[in-house]
């Protein structure tokens, strides 16, 4: 279990295997290196690998917090009590005192400081942790799910890594429909457990959404171009085109231009936070000339030059 004690002793630059001046992003991808490398997935029954994953989770749950990493940089130690300290601006005499390194009697059988404040608080002799509860600390944990699936929702299997209390585990979680990359999605209690009878903290997914062949999203709107032929955007035309959802019927007015844009309302993706609603999907057309041209075609072609003298350049200066 992870306490004050064994929080004050690890040296979470070192665990990370970077230097007290690394940047939010250094930090992100050795963490991502090492993750990658001591996974329980990777190094099944490899308990020396699971204490070392457990390790660099706990490093980066505080240097990749911008405000956790002050106070660590700060007191050398991140804990809630220091946390608390930090804001109210505290120096030296505001900073938590470690009761076990202090000790009146000093001789084998002595009474500590820290064993005397255990028993003011009902605790007995001290245990080498605090005597309140303490909530479990947060997990944040990487999911890949496919374009698909960020559009639908989905339901994902989870291993989570080992901890005191709680041995490595398979979990079943629902991705919500319309999550995007970055999204987090909460699952309470799957955190760190609780200290002396404090809740867990809980377990926070954050998505990885996958490309799509044509589709393009930003935000809860979905952009594709769909080629069309001359004829249809000379003449106009109905054609169908596609969406996330399915098949759409989309019109093509007389003179479409390539390049032109259409709006398919209610076409996009499932808006997150707001159950019913989704974005809209934007249609670029491109018109496209046939890869083969026969003579009878040129020779329409030649007619339409002559009926239409039109110079599409002339805005330009040119000829």
């Amino acid at each position: 279990m992870v306490t004050e004690a064994t929080m004050a002793k690890q040296d979470y630059y070192a665990t990370l295997g970077v230097p007290r001046t690394a940047s939010a992003e250094e930090i992100k991808k050795a963490y991502r290196r090492l993750a990658r490398k001591y996974h329980p997935d990777v190094n099944p029954g490899d308990k020396a690998a699971e204490e070392k994953f457990k390790s660099i989770s706990e490093a980066f749950d505080v240097l990749g917090d911008e405000e956790k990493r002050k106070v660590y940089d700060r007191f050398g130690v991140y804990t809630e009590a220091h946390a608390e300290a930090a804001k109210r601006g505290a120096t030296g005499s505001g900073i938590p005192f470690d009761f076990s390194t202090f000790d009146f009697g000093g001789a084998a059988g002595g009474t500590s400081f820290r064993d005397i404040f255990a028993e003011m608080f009902g605790g007995g002799r001290a245990t080498g942790r605090s005597p309140f509860p303490q909530a479990g600390r947060d997990i944040e944990q990487p999911v890949s799910i496919t374009f698909e699936q960020a559009m639908e929702g989905a339901t994902v299997k989870v291993t989570l890594p080992p901890m005191a209390g709680r041995p490595a585990e398979t979990i079943t979680a629902r991705i919500p429909a319309g999550v995007d990359n970055g999204s987090k999605v909460r699952i309470a209690g799957k955190g760190y457990p609780g200290v002396n009878g404090g809740p867990p903290g809980d377990l926070y997914l954050v998505t990885n959404v996958g490309s799509h062949p044509f589709f393009t999203r930003k935000g809860d709107n979905i952009y594709c171009t769909v080629p069309i032929t001359v004829p249809e955007a000379a003449l106009g035309a109905r054609i169908e085109v596609p969406t996330v959802g399915g098949k759409a019927q989309l019109r093509i007015p007389p003179g479409t231009q390539s390049g032109q844009k259409f709006r398919l309302r209610e076409k996009g993706f499932p808006v997150l936070r707001s159950p019913g609603q989704r974005g809209d999907q934007f249609v670029e057309v491109k018109i496209v000339l046939p890869s083969v041209i026969s003579e009878e075609t040129k020779e329409l072609l030649r007619q339409y030059e002559r009926l239409n003298p039109e110079n599409p350049r002339k805005s330009l200066g040119v000829e």
